[in-house]
């Protein structure tokens, strides 16, 4: 026997907002530009070297279907250290590591060039603005268990 049409389409919405509810997050957190990872306290001691200033560092994805400009766009802690974004693209499914210290940047690594840490050992939040500073995306974490936070 078929189905009649609206019958249908009302059960296919149901068995779609039956996955959704399973699945809570997952495809939207998939299907967005956001703070994916942040590694907060560098390994080792906090010695105030590249190395170690480079050892924390923050992961931003880009899980859409279109690269992303983002030139002009803002990473902040919660002490509102800055790092504003050069003339930079996110392709479409690729992350980008913004790491605290002095390098070379490249199509995957930005540097914030900075000669002290920014992300606190404890507790801090990392946030994401747009380049007309509304805010895109953030990622908290309190707890000096783990050396990083996956958002």
């Amino acid at each position: 026997m078929l189905m009649p049409r609206v019958s249908h389409v009302a059960a296919v919405t149901a068995i779609t907002a039956a996955t959704a509810l399973l699945l809570p997050g997952q495809a939207d957190a998939a299907a967005t530009l956001r703070v994916a990872k942040i590694w907060y306290d560098s390994p080792g001691s906090d010695t105030g070297t590249n190395t170690s200033l480079n050892g924390e560092w923050v992961q931003i994805t880009n899980g859409t279907r279109a690269a992303v400009p983002l030139k002009g766009w803002t990473l902040t802690d919660g002490s509102r250290h800055t790092y504003t974004f050069p003339t930079f693209t996110l392709g479409a499914g690729k992350t980008v590591t913004i790491k605290t210290g002095k390098g070379t940047n490249t199509a995957t690594t930005l540097h914030q060039q900075r000669a002290a840490y920014v992300w606190n050992n404890d507790k801090d939040t990392a946030t994401l603005r747009r380049a007309n500073n509304t805010t895109h995306h953030t990622c908290s974490y309190n707890s000096t268990r783990h050396d990083y936070k996956t958002c």
